[in-house]
């Protein structure tokens, strides 16, 4: 049986359901996987905010997905046309057991949480994101990693002729993205395949897509096919693209400015124009858990 045989993307569970009825999205959650994972929790990770989530129109309708234009619209508008199913991910480098496998392999007994986390874009625009997901660390864990890895490499799907921002030759193809190791296995690191209790929407990286709650959004890579574990940091879109703008790490940090504009200060997607501005949290409200992470580096630096 197939992803798209499970649940259709008509089938959209209402906001005011998903807040009231857990196990509905359990049940769901689990078959976006494999039916194998119905066993998961329906209550929230205790990581997830207490943050009202913004709506399911707010959040698949205005993203950054290059590889399907560079107009926040676009994903929404194109990415209809993306075939999700079948899909594969290779898992190479410093690991005991590399391989191409199939989504159903990758989050095989991984249990699925429902992790409400705060989103933040590097433009100065925030949302809250219900997402249905598991942690990284599991899956490197199974796959083993070797002593040597230091860094985790991720690189999105190419597909021209389904991804129609994939002509513009602003980008070198394909996307990629990299986090350190400690960062890869953080507990609050999660690969997610679905949001709202629903399939992972392809203008939000479907159908497996990363999600680091305490950097800018664009090192959450979307649609991805590949995961390595290297020994060296890795090369990543935007950092190849505009060094001095974006660097490797890209935590949120109201202190350090984008050269271009200030991040002190986000608009909350969905609040309004003038109603939705806040004061940015550091790590984007992760700092208790984060910030060790960090102890030893001067975040002015190393952006």
């Amino acid at each position: 049986m197939k992803m798209r045989d499970i649940l259709r993307w008509s089938d959209v569970t209402p906001k005011a359901f998903w807040l009231s009825r857990r196990q509905l999205i359990a049940g769901a959650a689990a078959m976006v996987a494999t039916p194998a994972l119905a066993r998961i929790d329906a209550a929230p990770s205790k990581y997830s905010t207490d943050a009202e989530p913004n709506t399911l129109e707010d959040i698949t309708s205005y993203n950054n997905f290059y590889e399907f234009g560079t107009d926040k619209g676009d994903p929404a508008r194109y990415a209809g046309g993306l075939t999700t199913d079948p899909w594969s991910v290779v898992i190479d480098g410093l690991v005991d057991k590399p391989g191409t496998y199939d989504l159903a392999d990758v989050v095989k007994d991984q249990p699925l949480e429902e992790r409400i986390y705060r989103f933040r874009c590097v433009e100065a625009w925030s949302m809250v994101i219900p997402w249905i997901g598991f942690e990284l660390a599991g899956l490197l864990n199974r796959v083993g990693v070797q002593p040597g890895a230091k860094f985790v490499a991720f690189e999105t799907l190419v597909r021209p002729e389904e991804m129609p921002g994939q002509s513009s030759p602003f980008i070198e193809w394909p996307y990629r993205e990299g986090l350190r190791l400690d960062e890869a296995m953080h507990p609050l690191t999660i690969l997610a395949t679905g949001l709202y209790g629903e399939p992972m929407p392809n203008q939000n990286g479907a159908p497996i897509r990363l999600v680091v709650p305490w950097k800018y959004g664009f090192k959450s890579i979307k649609s991805i096919v590949r995961i390595s574990l290297v020994d060296k940091m890795p090369p990543t879109t935007w950092n190849m693209l505009q060094p001095s703008e974006y660097g490797f790490y890209s935590n949120v940090n109201p202190n350090v400015d984008h050269p271009r504009w200030s991040q002190a200060s986000e608009r909350r997607i969905g609040a309004g124009l003038f109603g939705g501005r806040q004061d940015t949290l550091m790590f984007n409200g992760y700092e208790a858990e984060v910030a060790s992470l960090y102890a030893e580096q001067d975040l002015a630096v190393d952006f």
